[in-house]
């Protein structure tokens, strides 16, 4: 499908990597051709820091002379959850009371991608939250930067106050406006 610009079509495909880092990913597109280059400046743009390895995205793509680029990030969905590793923590709780969390304002405090988890602090309270990479994962992202602002759903778990579910702050504000 063919915007307004001749130069920009809209693709569907899914994250072949992402590396916050690099500042930049690829994208392969579900039509084939070659890989789609993300920059972390248009991911911004969408309102997150990150995006996680296969997770499915509709983008705007211009071909460049250095290759296809994305310029609009238009949804992520993440990954299928049979991609995904399961977290014993969750297993227990009733998924109603997982949904029925409201989303909250946070901050990330620390995450460690390579421990795999981290802690946020929701805004006027205290104490730390969890957030699990497998949470981050299960809602698209791969990592998250210490004073990033998010949008959480906090649960009490086995360990104390837990994240199931985290999305950038800006997507937070664009959701509860639709």
């Amino acid at each position: 499908m063919t915007t307004e610009n001749e130069d920009i079509c809209r693709v569907r495909g899914r994250v072949k990597w992402f590396d916050p880092v690099k500042g930049f990913g690829f994208v392969v597109s579900d039509e084939g051709g070659p890989d789609i280059l993300l920059h972390a400046n248009v991911l911004r743009n969408f309102g997150q820091s990150s995006v996680a390895d296969r997770a499915s995205v509709e983008l705007d793509v211009q071909s460049t002379e250095r290759g296809r680029q994305a310029v609009t990030v238009h949804s992520i969905e993440p990954p299928d959850a049979s991609e995904m590793g399961t977290l014993a923590d969750l297993d227990d709780i009733d998924p109603e009371v997982i949904r029925a969390a409201p989303l909250e304002p946070a901050r990330v405090k620390w995450f460690d991608k390579g421990k795999g988890f981290g802690f946020a602090n929701t805004f006027g309270r205290d104490e730390d939250v969890f957030v699990h990479i497998e949470v981050l994962h299960r809602s698209g992202l791969a990592d998250l930067q210490p004073g990033e602002a998010l949008a959480i759903r906090v649960i009490e778990g086995k360990r104390g106050r837990m994240a199931t579910e985290v999305c950038g702050w800006e997507m937070a504000i664009k959701a509860s406006e639709s």
